[in-house]
């Protein structure tokens, strides 16, 4: 098996940040680059931190994780894509002592939060 570097780790890591934050403004268009910022360095706490006005637009802790071994939770998500052409797949998501999770597409719930 063949192990990343820690400096391709957080490259990789802080793409999906970026991605996440370009898309927050995208999305929220009066929102300014200062708005919504990326966390350096692994620092401790949310990756992606709002101001308190892009709180009150988008009021979610923002974690961002890039890695392979999700693998599982994307194939539960292809077998809800398959199942219907016409409905948007959600995946839902329990561990024992645990509460429920739900797996939806990043687009799709950009829409769904949007003002």
């Amino acid at each position: 098996r063949c192990t990343m570097k820690q400096k391709s780790r957080k490259a990789k890591g802080r793409r999906l940040q970026n991605f996440v934050r370009d898309k927050i403004l995208k999305n929220f268009p009066h929102l300014r680059a200062k708005d919504v910022q990326c966390v350096e360095n692994y620092a401790p706490g949310p990756d992606i931190i709002l101001s308190k006005v892009a709180r009150k637009l988008c009021p979610y802790q923002w974690e961002i994780k890039n890695q392979e071994k999700m693998k599982t939770i994307y194939d539960f998500y292809k077998q809800a894509s398959k199942n219907s052409r016409k409905l948007e797949p959600v995946v839902v998501m329990k561990m024992n002592s645990r509460d429920p999770l739900v797996v939806i597409d990043f687009e799709h719930f950009l829409e769904l939060i949007k003002d």
